[in-house]
């Protein structure tokens, strides 16, 4: 295992996005968000995908220039179109419209189409929630998942977040599957087993080799239910926008000249319109403090104590470290200080 202090890994994936082409802006919205998620302990969303990113974007499935674009605005609702910009950046865009329009009508909608990767759901939920407003966010996938009793997967594991505000904010961040692809190509970089339970290979059987996962199935999270809401995500996002859903999302891992074809959906809900703001923020509070009294943690507090502010050292397998020293020695780019640890 690798270390090294999160303020020089922001500035080490920086250049390396601007060395093909990204905006200095743009860089690091997106380098601060990948290492964030390492900091969240959140490896699957974090430096892992910097190669992955590169690769696309030197492929031209993602659009190092490109910037979102308004198809329609009508009242609450946009529909807006990526262009294959870094996923981040249409995030970002997309839930500051929502919010904006939350703040004037009480709600605000913005739907994206032609989108990218976007990362951590949380991230774009909690936007709204840094304006004492609900934020919800989710996007679609490749197909990952089958349907109960099928045999071959029809949608993705589609992730969901959802952020109450409050002193102590409530986040909901999950995917639909048991565990996410990213944590199992996590576990295959990284040398370990996964449970039965996360994922098939590609006969259907249950396996702990995450390579085999890599080429199988997932498994819904709940069975049945894990399926429907993964399903309603897709068309809550790829549907609602006219982008792609089920097989019509590419693979993120596919051919990087081909474009992902993700679909994002953001939501704001400003309870202040409604006369219910401080009601709201007390009700979060109490739920909060219930789950508290019972010895237990509400979502999102785990990823909030590890997130700190800035400081920290960022662990990163051998693989993931040695795949990020490539890419500098590759595009000329000054790696960071890596510092063994056991």
């Amino acid at each position: 295992m690798k270390q090294c202090l999160d303020t020089e890994l922001i500035t080490c994936v920086m250049q390396l996005f601007q060395a093909v082409g990204v905006s200095q802006s743009d860089a690091r919205q997106v380098a601060t968000h990948l290492v964030d998620a390492d900091r969240q302990g959140q490896p699957s969303h974090g430096v892992m995908m910097v190669e992955l990113y590169l690769k696309r974007l030197q492929a031209g499935s993602v659009n190092a220039s490109a910037q979102p674009v308004i198809v329609c605005d009508a009242g609450a609702v946009v529909l807006m179109d990526a262009q294959h910009c870094l996923g981040q950046i249409s995030a970002e865009q997309g839930m500051q419209v929502a919010i904006g329009k939350a703040q004037a009508l009480g709600i605000g909608l913005c739907t994206v189409r032609h989108a990218f990767h976007f990362g951590l759901a949380s991230t774009w939920a909690s936007m709204a929630g840094a304006h004492d407003m609900i934020g919800i966010a989710m996007a679609n996938t490749r197909p990952l998942m089958p349907a109960p009793g099928g045999g071959a997967p029809v949608v993705g594991n589609n992730p969901l977040a959802i952020a109450m505000p409050g002193r102590h904010p409530v986040v909901l961040d999950m995917a639909m599957s048991a565990a996410a692809m990213g944590k199992i190509r996590h576990a295959a970089q990284s040398g370990h087993v996964i449970p039965d339970t996360w994922a098939t290979d590609a006969a259907g059987i249950p396996t702990t080799d995450p390579q085999e996962a890599i080429t199988g199935m997932l498994l819904p999270v709940g069975g049945a239910k894990g399926f429907g809401l993964a399903l309603m995500v897709d068309l809550l996002t790829g549907g609602l926008s006219g982008g792609g859903v089920g097989a019509s999302v590419n693979g993120l891992y596919a051919d990087p000249a081909v474009p992902y074809g993700s679909s994002q959906t953001f939501i704001a809900i400003n309870a202040e319109l409604l006369g219910t703001a401080d009601a709201l923020l007390a009700s979060v509070d109490q739920l909060s403090g219930a789950v508290h009294d019972s010895h237990g943690r509400v979502p999102g507090e785990r990823t909030a104590a590890l997130r700190g502010s800035g400081g920290h050292r960022i662990t990163l397998s051998d693989a993931i470290a040695a795949d990020l020293a490539d890419a500098c020695r590759r595009l000329d780019v000054p790696g960071c200080v890596m510092e063994e640890v056991a």
